[in-house]
């Protein structure tokens, strides 16, 4: 117990670390668009749970080192500051910590009993057709978790479209992941992907308000459901 103590603090103390390194970064070269605080100015506000261009640590880290549109690239940083922005980037959107009823521990064997690993990511471990939850916690308040777990649909960020593709009398369902004028990209519960010529595809259909995740209203219930958003609630990133 005391092994793990240790090696939480000295996690703890790195991440401190990092984002004091990225914070002085930010201040120096990023606050003069995006404000000192990261409220936003002449760049956009990142004061916010999830950054619609860099949904992910590396789409965010890319778009730091690479710029885009009139912000430019900060190549010119180390690949260890660019992570520090970016660590400091993400705290600047994560909502406090919550207090909230439930075992988180005991939360952890439910969404594994209940098969959540097939379609989330969750430190590393688990399949990634479903968002990420590694660090959920900080992003989402646990009413939200909850509604998600009993009423999916009802949750689904504006851009998000499950469609299925009929091309040669087979069908495929997937999350859309680009699409053009010409093309549909997809990805499917079975993690692959898959890219479609408009000009070939004999139906699709936009499954508008449907969602690959199943609703769990009547499944998990009671402590099981109030445990469930416990650690839910405590997937704040790394520790």
């Amino acid at each position: 117990m005391k092994m793990v103590w240790v090696i939480g603090v000295l996690a703890a103390c790195a991440v401190a670390q990092e984002n004091a390194v990225g914070r002085k970064v930010f201040e120096s070269q990023c606050a003069l668009c995006h404000g000192q605080t990261g409220g936003g100015g002449r760049g956009p506000s990142l004061n916010r749970p999830k950054l619609d261009r860099a949904p992910t640590d590396e789409t965010l880290r890319s778009l730091i080192t690479d710029g885009y549109g009139d912000m430019p690239g900060a190549w010119q940083l180390h690949p260890d500051e660019v992570a520090g922005v970016a660590a400091y980037v993400r705290s600047l959107g994560a909502l406090p910590a919550e207090a909230v009823s439930g075992d988180p521990s005991h939360g952890a064997r439910v969404f594994a009993a209940n098969g959540c690993k097939g379609c989330h990511i969750v430190g590393g471990e688990g399949e990634g057709f479903g968002p990420e939850l590694t660090g959920v916690g900080s992003r989402r308040a646990a009413a939200f978790l909850r509604q998600t777990i009993l009423k999916p649909a009802a949750t689904l960020p504006e851009d998000f479209q499950y469609v299925a593709v009929t091309t040669r009398g087979a069908t495929v369902r997937g999350v859309r992941v680009n699409e053009d004028s010409f093309t549909i990209q997809l990805w499917d519960a079975a993690g692959r992907y898959h890219s479609f010529r408009k000009s070939e595809i004999q139906d699709l259909r936009r499954l508008t308000g449907q969602t690959p995740m199943p609703s769990y209203e009547g499944k998990v219930t009671g402590t099981d459901l109030d445990d469930l958003v416990s650690y839910l609630v405590s997937l704040r990133g790394r520790p």
